[in-house]
């Protein structure tokens, strides 16, 4: 696939990122390099490789999942405007 001036002007309008005739000349070359380097990665056999999210085997760090209240509710809602038990207080949406 080849990047030409009108295509680095559409993509820039479309970016809404002002792009003047020499900086459009000079991405087309650039935009032109990227894309020459992702169609190689097309060409690398991976039949057979399991997706991986790091390439070192590691375990989840676990916690305890307990519910608390943080054990500061009255600094929670300090800045409220009205509160109530340490709850905030809201006006009725629903009718």
């Amino acid at each position: 696939m080849s990047v030409d001036i009108q295509t680095v002007k559409r993509v820039a309008r479309l970016a809404r990122i002002k792009v003047d005739e020499a900086s459009a000349a000079r991405m087309t070359g650039e935009l032109n390099a990227i894309l020459g380097f992702v169609e190689q990665l097309d060409e690398v056999n991976i039949d057979g490789v399991e997706p991986l999210t790091s390439v070192v085997a590691q375990t989840m760090k676990k916690r305890a999942d307990g519910v608390t209240d943080g054990g500061y509710p009255e600094k929670v809602v300090a800045n409220a405007p009205v509160t109530e038990d340490n709850f905030f207080v809201v006006p009725k949406v629903v009718e």
